[in-house]
């Protein structure tokens, strides 16, 4: 954080400069006629020729793969923001364009994926949708000090420089976040864990809830773990949970796994409360599952589709009515995402679109730490370090719905 605050501090003595005109310019958004902005297969929006060019932002995920679904909710609430924003005029004068490469949730294909989007022009990134890759990818991206916003990146090494930022909740913020909440709830006192300690995310989220369960008096009664070459059977795993009478199992871990697990215990006719974090919002859209496992499933998000606020529903039914489904919280996070690059631009009065992404990246940053974004996560504010303020909310599965508690 120190370091954070050493670099904002230098940062904001050099935006002076950087607006009064900046020298390289890394980008081709030079062409000032004014045309509709569209979007192509790939997911890009291209711009013809918007007046006042053009801001590239770019971001990697899985758009094939296990994790896909996570990849196209990104790429889709991202799109959404982009073409509102591009239709009511666009920031300070130009245009938005965005585009999103397919990493499959594959550090090395990020980072091939990174380096595409710098060729294509890229001046902001949105990191990569999952952890690791969007480690990765941030070491490239603070080398270069190119501003990086990731909207669900969780692991706290994701945004560890003094470029990144992140829309969504670490991992350590997930764990306590639950603790607190199953307490507050009174939801249980005997809880098990059942999590992957070969991954960041799931094992970086059981550490912080275990530390807070401790404090809020729930009681960790079996803590069983596995690791990504041995993730389909957990009879054992589901088996030590019954006998040590938990009422509650938490899974920090992705749906992918959670569908096995609630099958199983059904198959062994336990019937616990589950609860998790952000990496069970996807399990409703899995091929061929069966739905009603997962009823009465609680995990903690910043969103909830079914909420009656205007923004949400606003955001809602534009996302319906584009993709033709609900969106989940991963969508949310990169609407959010692009709202927030939209007015860190503006507080930062960029109104040079052809400025390199070193010196946009030295506006930003100073600008994200003085901006609050009224979103359908929340509202939300960042503190220097990258991290979010927003409060999460409950939710739980119904009727094969995602419904706030």
């Amino acid at each position: 954080m120190f370091k954070k605050f050493i670099a904002l501090a230098l940062a904001s003595l050099m935006v002076v400069g950087a607006l009064a005109g900046c020298g390289g310019n890394n980008t081709d958004n030079t062409d000032n006629t004014a045309t509709e902005n569209t979007t192509t297969a790939d997911g890009a929006s291209e711009n013809t020729g918007a007046t006042g060019g053009t801001i590239k932002i770019g971001a990697t995920g899985p758009l094939t793969g296990d994790t896909a679904v996570y990849g196209k909710a990104v790429q889709n609430g991202a799109q959404l923001a982009v073409d509102e924003i591009n239709a009511a005029g666009g920031v300070n004068g130009y245009q938005l364009e965005f585009k999103m490469q397919d990493d499959e949730n594959d550090v090395e294909k990020a980072a091939t994926a990174y380096n595409a989007l710098k060729d294509w022009g890229m001046q902001i990134s949105l990191g990569s949708v999952t952890s690791k890759p969007c480690i990765n990818v941030n070491s490239y991206a603070s080398q270069d000090n190119m501003f990086l916003l990731t909207p669900s990146a969780t692991a706290v090494e994701s945004i560890n420089t003094d470029n990144a930022f992140r829309v969504c909740f670490s991992d350590p913020n997930q764990g306590a976040k639950s603790a607190e909440y199953i307490s507050q709830q009174g939801l249980a006192t005997k809880i098990a864990v059942i999590y992957d300690s070969s991954d960041p995310y799931s094992s970086g989220i059981y550490n912080t809830f275990k530390a807070e369960a401790e404090k809020d008096g729930l009681e960790i009664v079996a803590a069983e773990a596995f690791t990504s070459d041995a993730k389909s059977d957990f009879s054992v795993h589901l088996q030590k949970a019954q006998s040590a009478g938990a009422e509650l199992v938490f899974l920090p871990i992705y749906y992918q796994e959670a569908s096995l697990i609630l099958q199983q215990a059904k198959s062994k006719g336990y019937e616990p409360l589950f609860f998790g974090c952000d990496g069970l919002d996807g399990i409703l859209a899995m091929d061929n599952f069966d739905t009603s496992l997962a009823e009465g499933v609680m995990l903690l998000t910043p969103f909830a589709a079914d909420a009656q606020d205007e923004k949400t529903v606003t955001f809602v039914s534009a996302f319906k009515e584009k993709f033709n489904e609900t969106p989940n919280q991963f969508a949310a996070d990169a609407y959010d995402a692009i709202y927030a690059i939209k007015a860190a631009l503006e507080k930062g009065n960029v109104t040079d679109p052809t400025m390199n992404y070193s010196d946009l990246c030295n506006i930003l940053k100073v600008a994200m730490t003085e901006i609050t974004v009224e979103g359908v996560t929340g509202t939300i504010t960042w503190t220097a370090d990258g991290e979010p303020n927003k409060e999460p909310k409950g939710m739980i599965i119904e009727d094969g719905a995602y419904k706030a508690m």
